[in-house]
């Protein structure tokens, strides 16, 4: 049975998340100290978004052989403001591309996240689970992304409650619109309930092309870049979300060559 079979069983799912939900701490969009993002207004929202999405989106992603509830791998990149999101379908040896969204409000500029304020948004490999769903959000719906992960708390980077959300404000997060990010957060969410242990969530400063690469070669950050870089080229060639491990403080991309810091 395809996951979209069984859409109630995922509304029921969504509807419990919203009561873990209330113990989480979310993106500080407006005030970098603001310690709560919860508005609960609306205890159905992420139900309703996923009423609402599975009107249209079905018919969308069959075309492309996907449905709802098919695994989601997800790629954002900074300079060109754009969130991809990936699936693979049942019948798929790889992901496909499934839709690409603008990213509304973005603070800070390229380069990584490195300390608690700095209204950068990060750089680097990270998930969200059903326990990072914030569906209570007051920027509509959000994920946490996982910032700080291993690699940041390594190099003593600091931060949190990193999200992609809602509505057109962030300082550090993706903020994606409401209408995009109910498509996004719906996506994700079927997708942990069919069974998916978390979304990969990677942050790239730019398409990591060879051009580009090139055109940032003297730039501060480009030996961190370097080491993204792997990861990037391995999803290009294969369609398949990369697996990265940390060893010795730095990323390593299995079957690839480590990169030093």
């Amino acid at each position: 049975m395809r996951p979209f079979d069984q859409l109630t069983w995922v509304k029921g799912l969504l509807a419990v998340s919203l009561i873990g939900s209330l113990g989480i701490l979310a993106c500080k969009a407006a005030k970098p100290n603001e310690s709560s993002d919860i508005s609960s207004d609306d205890p159905e929202r992420a139900a309703k978004a996923m009423e609402k999405v599975s009107k249209y989106m079905p018919s969308q992603l069959e075309v492309k052989g996907l449905a709802i509830g098919d695994p989601v791998y997800i790629r954002i990149f900074k300079k060109e403001r754009q969130l991809e999101l990936w699936m693979k379908g049942a019948d798929k040896s790889s992901y496909q591309l499934a839709k690409t969204y603008s990213v509304a409000a973005m603070s800070g500029e390229i380069g990584p996240k490195l300390k608690e304020g700095d209204f950068q948004a990060p750089e680097g490999f990270y998930a969200t689970n059903k326990g990072l769903l914030h569906p209570l959000s007051r920027y509509h719906l959000a994920f946490n992304i996982g910032y700080p992960n291993a690699y940041d708390r390594a190099h003593e980077r600091t931060g949190s409650f990193i999200m992609v959300h809602g509505g057109r404000v962030s300082a550090g997060c993706f903020a994606m619109t409401d209408p995009m990010i109910e498509e996004i957060y719906s996506l994700c969410a079927a997708a942990l309930a069919g069974g998916q242990n978390e979304v990969p969530v990677h942050c790239f400063p730019f398409r990591m092309d060879a051009e580009q690469m090139e055109s940032f070669a003297s730039h501060s950050e480009i030996q961190f870049w370097q080491s993204l870089k792997p990861a990037y080229d391995q999803f290009e060639s294969e369609k398949n979300p990369p697996q990265i491990d940390l060893v010795d403080r730095s990323y390593v991309v299995a079957n690839s060559t480590k990169v030093e810091d």
